[in-house]
């Protein structure tokens, strides 16, 4: 009977981790969206299209910058007082901050104001963001049953490409209107409808308790009085592999799907609609294969798993910009789909292998700085390199060399984590697992 229990609270606890970062995700996408569409004319009015892209991609930038401080204040809020308090409040903010950026004026209504504005939002947004992610992989993993830590963790994962789905099918839908009228007020649409998804994570969030193993560590020990030292001091190689770790899993989306988004309707012969439908249908794809990587690290060595996983994007991330490059809706829809697998199987896994890595009473502090600082450094800059890459250099190649250069930097990083933290304690974990009930 006990049993039962905990597994049906671990059910419960993945599909909130789900349906929480599936919300705060879909908040975040549609910024992204919105930059490579139209914030650019709207907020930085008068600078010729390719600046104003540039602007709005360092504003999409922002939200990144501001992901480790997040991260750092949940981080300490989760680990001192419980994971659930922190998770409640990271909803609150990325939702109000949200539903402004729908109402907030252009520069034409207020001037410098509304650039200004914009910014402050998305820095909300971001450190929403950055508390946000770690939270909710710990309330997966830390009440997944013995040797299904890294599935549960993909439940948190998940909430990336269907929140990221939801917000492009939300810019597709408003694509259709009229120039006109998509710039006026159809783009502030999706920001504001986000105050109704918000509301319905928090019901959700609410019903659940504290995780089992932060409860046990409230009542064993008292909390470590500042995590972030503690952290930094005994184990800043962990963090250092971690943040590098995670460039893959992290970067690589937005060169796919923000910069891209940009490329292919700026200088392709693609309109919004047709490639907002690209980027759709590889987004269901990820949807579908990405749980699988998970499912591929608990039934093998997770060393041998992660090269599986990430070596093809050596080839199929050159032969993705090729397919794009030719117009042909199509082609680039088979080119975006062959390119999502390697880095979508290895972001399911990559939540519950940094969730292994610091002990619980700092884990949530250790795992958000290592993934913040990742997404600060390579995601959030990923657009508006590949952009100054694209305008330098007159060419798609050198954007697909930083690509490249992503998948193998993950690679000098997470070998020497695993090597640390990963497969010996893995492996134990699956062997405990089959002496167990499921």
């Amino acid at each position: 009977m006990q049993h039962e229990v905990q597994a049906r609270d671990a059910r419960r606890a993945g599909v909130t981790a789900f349906v929480g970062t599936t919300i705060e995700w879909f908040d975040f996408y549609i910024y992204g969206s919105a930059s490579a569409l139209v914030l650019g004319k709207i907020f930085f009015a008068g600078a010729s299209p390719a600046v104003g892209t540039l602007a709005a991609f360092a504003t999409f930038w922002v939200g990144f910058l501001a992901r480790p401080l997040g991260g750092l204040i949940f981080g300490h809020l989760g680990d001192t007082y419980g994971r659930k308090k922190a998770l409640v409040t990271t909803l609150t903010m990325m939702g109000g901050a949200t539903f402004c950026v729908g109402l907030l004026p252009g520069y034409d209504q207020i001037g410098t104001a509304a650039p200004v504005l914009l910014i402050l939002l998305r820095m909300i947004q971001g450190v929403a963001m950055g508390g946000e992610w770690g939270g909710a992989v710990l309330i997966a993993t830390e009440y997944a049953p013995p040797g299904r830590k890294l599935l549960y963790g993909a439940f948190a994962q998940q909430g990336s490409p269907v929140g990221n789905l939801l917000a492009t099918v939300a810019f597709l839908g408003i694509a259709q209107l009229p120039d006109s009228a998509f710039e006026s007020w159809g783009w502030r649409v999706p920001f504001l409808f986000s105050a109704v998804l918000v509301a319905v994570g928090l019901f959700i969030r609410l019903k659940l308790a504290e995780t089992p193993e932060m409860q046990e560590a409230l009542a064993r020990n008292k909390p470590v009085k500042l995590p972030i030292k503690d952290v930094l001091t005994r184990f800043p190689l962990l963090v250092f592999l971690g943040v590098i770790a995670g460039t893959a899993g992290v970067a690589i989306t937005y060169v796919k799907t923000t910069f891209a988004l940009s490329w292919a309707t700026a200088d392709l012969d693609f309109d919004r609609s047709s490639f907002l439908t690209v980027i759709s249908i590889a987004l269901v794809v990820q949807v579908i294969v990405q749980p699988f990587g998970a499912v591929l690290a608990s039934k093998w060595p997770v060393r041998s798993a992660v090269l599986w996983m990430l070596l093809p994007e050596f080839v199929v991330l050159p032969l993705m910009f090729v397919l794009i490059d030719t117009g042909n809706f199509w082609l680039a829809v088979l080119g975006m789909g062959l390119a999502t697998f390697p880095h979508a199987m290895y972001y399911a896994a990559l939540a519950g292998i940094l969730a292994r890595v610091f002990p619980v009473e700092v884990r949530y502090t250790g795992m958000s700085l290592s993934y913040q600082l990742c997404t600060t450094l390579f995601a959030g800059t990923a657009p508006i390199v590949s952009q100054y890459l694209l305008t330098a250099f007159d060419s798609i190649w050198p954007v697909v060399a930083l690509g490249l250069g992503y998948t193998a930097l993950t690679l000098a990083g997470v070998l020497p984590l695993l090597a640390r933290t990963g497969d010996a304690d893995l492996a134990s974990e699956r062997n405990s697992h089959t002496t167990q009930p499921a």
